[in-house]
């Protein structure tokens, strides 16, 4: 990796990481536990890459909007309703931790100069690029499809057995969360190629063929979204209390059970989900490219 890139790159990603997450913050994106690992994130994935930070820059700032539409709605529904959102440096890393890892991975292999996926020149690569690409897919396509499918008239349905539950339950999808989870993981894919024209050198034939992540990026976000509800549907609790009025996600007295076991948290689930969608982008970028 040259020197001098590397230098005014990680300067770069300091200045710009340290702004934005003291914005994050102030404006309740964050909470301050969430603005300090979000700094360190942003830092990294800047540094090792301006095209990688971009694809982190674009899930943080569509999916903090996205948390922010409807609040009045939603403060009914959500078990842990924060106004703004408030993630903490759990649900950051939850969602950045296993992309801070390759991007950094990649620039050691790479000398940190942005490159066009081509399994031709080297497979590896290849795959750890998709694996980043179907990360950030997953992560918005999954915030997407929370935030907007919650608003839908539509009653959700149970992903596992179709049948009918209430809003908030773990695994219910409806049609327009579907749809979000498909538009989160487009803009992904759309900033890679955006943002590539400018950063990475290709043939005209590979420049061309870098398109195809578009549909593969709406595609991982319709898949991540999916994922998430499969876990969250079988290996997630939700019940409803009767007390509070909402769907929550522990047992008590006044909880009945709606679906799910008391295997994973949300938190563990966002994981596991982002896991398998990143290996299979991964797979399917070695594959198309």
């Amino acid at each position: 990796m040259a020197t001098a890139s590397l230098a005014v790159r990680s300067a770069f990603g300091v200045a710009l990481a340290a702004l934005i997450a003291a914005r994050a913050v102030r404006r309740r994106s964050l909470d301050a536990s969430g603005g300090a690992a979000g700094f360190a994130v942003m830092a990294l994935h800047l540094a090792c890459g301006y095209r990688y930070g971009a694809l982190l820059l674009a899930f943080f700032f569509t999916s903090s909007k996205v948390t922010k539409i409807g609040e009045d709605r939603k403060r009914r529904v959500e078990e842990d309703f924060k106004e703004g959102g408030q993630r903490n440096w759990i649900q950051v890393l939850a969602n950045s931790a296993i992309a801070t890892v390759l991007v950094i991975l990649l620039a050691i292999m790479t000398g940190g100069q942005d490159q066009c996926l081509d399994s031709n020149g080297s497979k590896v690569i290849t795959g750890i690029i998709g694996a980043i690409i179907g990360h950030y897919c997953c992560c918005n396509g999954d915030t997407w499809s929370s935030e907007i499918g919650v608003l839908s008239d539509e009653q959700p349905r149970l992903v596992t057995t179709l049948k009918p539950v209430r809003k908030g339950t773990n695994g219910g999808v409806t049609l327009q969360g579907l749809l979000a989870a498909t538009a989160g993981g487009l803009t992904i894919g759309l900033t890679f190629v955006a943002v590539g024209l400018m950063t990475a050198e290709c043939s005209f034939d590979m420049s061309f063929q870098q398109l195809l992540v578009i549909p593969i990026s709406a595609t991982a976000g319709l898949l991540g979204s999916l994922i998430d509800s499969l876990l969250g549907a079988t290996l997630q609790f939700s019940g409803y209390c009767s007390v509070r009025n909402k769907v929550v996600s522990k047992r008590g007295p006044t909880v009945t059970k709606i679906s799910g076991m008391t295997i994973l948290d949300n938190d563990a689930v966002n994981a596991v989900s982002v896991l398998l969608t990143s290996v299979i982008t991964a797979y399917a970028c070695i594959f198309f490219f």
